[in-house]
């Protein structure tokens, strides 16, 4: 049996899970020489809402982040989360868009790409997938994981057949919602293995308390990679933490090989950071809470939360039971998505509007039209063509892939904002967040005459979400 590889989490999704992606790019530079000496298999320093929490609270151009990480730490691959078609956006994004969007990551120092779709809709997968090939990097697949009655191992072993067909270099089950369980993790690992030859790596976060219990029975079904945390940003919505897992294998067949000692002073750096977001109020410590109701309602926590929030602005607060109620019928009439970003959203809200209206699809959102119609790709059940033209009324279904009908945009938004242009990367901020990105680059266009941003106090304050 190989050695249990650790991907670290703590520069990405760690403090995204925790602190809304509000660690700065001064606050990582000291310690990046020591994690770079640990010998993990990975480091995730970019992706998912680094880009967004960039530019839109921190002062900070995503890129050069990028590529100061890269810098400091050359031996250790640097790994990124990127939401297929959609990119680091909300939206379905051109061919041409997607092709260059990897292209640059690449050459900026990414090496591992973690793809992903919200529908596991493959085809939405197709261009970032051929791009990150020609560009040489490592193209992780990853399976959305969630629970339903099509969710079973048939549908997820059938799913990772493709992923593998397609030429990915590895899968990734992520467990965005930490809905899986320890003996679940160990049966789904054993299955996916029995009918794909590439490694495998699991992603799962500890809201439920059972990460780490996950990763143990993973590992011994002979899972290839974990995600893991290093501690003062682990538990709670993020992940198992790293010197904890390492420990858990030390002398066993799975044994890491990571030094506890090295790790210790990662830790050291990271508790110091962690004082001061809960001293500034970035970290909450209900954040750290284990909440197995994630188990029962299937729903993720910040689903959970947003739900409440728009119940409470409609006045309608003690509804909140029967929104959950709504929640797996509305999903069900809509194809049974998996509940990540941006499905979640778009099944809760209308959830929401179902019960506050008192008449099911009296009120029905722009998005859940979109969804129910295909616009996001083809959901795992097809949809009852009679509930789909009663959302959608005469508009036509569309059964090919969405992004076959997006007209090429990378030259039309260069000159959009040539205006700003300093680098070439500069059209792809852009185009991510295009009501954002020429606030920060004025920003950095004022900088140059001495008014210096970078270190205003402004990206340590606490921002709104």
């Amino acid at each position: 049996m190989a050695k249990l590889k650790i991907t670290e989490t703590v520069l990405r999704d760690a403090h995204q899970s925790l602190i809304a992606t509000r660690m700065t790019l001064d606050e990582m530079l000291p310690i990046l020489p020591a994690m770079d000496k640990i010998g993990y298999y990975s480091a995730e320093v970019w992706g998912g809402a680094t880009f967004d929490a960039c530019l839109r609270f921190l002062s900070e151009d995503p890129w050069e982040r990028l590529r100061t990480i890269r810098k400091e730490m050359p031996n250790t691959k640097l790994q990124m989360l990127f939401r297929g078609q959609n990119m680091l956006g909300y939206r379905h994004y051109a061919d041409d868009l997607v092709e260059y969007f990897v292209q640059k990551s690449v050459a900026n120092g990414i090496d591992i790409i973690r793809i992903f779709d919200a529908l596991n809709d493959i085809r939405n997968l197709e261009t970032s997938i051929k791009s990150a090939k020609k560009e040489g990097a490592h193209v992780q697949v990853a399976i959305s994981y969630t629970l339903g009655e099509v969710f079973t191992h048939k549908y997820y072993m059938d799913y990772a057949k493709k992923i593998e067909s397609v030429g990915a270099d590895s899968i990734c089950i992520k467990d965005m919602a930490a809905l899986l369980t320890p003996y679940e993790a160990q049966t789904l690992v054993r299955d996916l293995k029995s009918v794909v030859k590439i490694p495998i790596q699991l992603h799962t976060h500890y809201t439920s308390g059972l990460a780490s219990m996950c990763i143990m029975k993973a590992t011994e079904a002979g899972v290839d990679i974990v995600d893991t945390a290093m501690s003062p940003l682990a538990l709670g919505t993020s992940h198992a933490p790293t010197e904890s897992i390492v420990a858990a294998f030390q002398g066993t067949e799975y044994d890491t090989g990571l030094n506890l000692k090295a790790l210790g002073e990662v830790r050291d750096y990271f508790m110091t950071l962690r004082k001061k977001y809960i001293d500034n109020g970035l970290l909450d410590p209900q954040m750290l809470a284990t909440d197995a109701g994630a188990l029962i309602y299937q729903v993720p926590g910040g689903m959970l939360s947003n739900l409440l929030s728009q119940l409470k602005q409609a006045g309608k607060a003690d509804q909140f039971n029967d929104v959950l109620l709504e929640v797996p019928k509305v999903r069900k009439d809509s194809g049974f998505p998996p509940l990540v970003t941006p499905t979640s959203q778009i099944v809760g809200t209308q959830a929401v509007f179902n019960v506050i209206t008192g008449e099911r699809y009296k009120t029905v959102t722009k998005e859940f039209k979109g969804l129910v119609r295909g616009e996001y790709g083809k959901t795992p059940v097809d949809i009852d063509p009679l509930f789909q033209k009663q959302i959608c009324g005469n508009e036509e279904p569309i059964t090919c892939r969405p992004a076959d009908l997006l007209e090429p945009e990378l030259d039309k938004l260069k000159d959009e904002c040539s205006e700003w242009i300093e680098q070439e990367e500069d059209v792809l901020s852009y185009a991510m967040f295009p009501k954002v990105a020429p606030k920060f680059f004025e920003e950095r266009r004022n900088n140059k005459f001495g008014i210096d941003t970078k270190h205003s106090d402004s990206a340590n304050k606490v921002h709104p979400l």
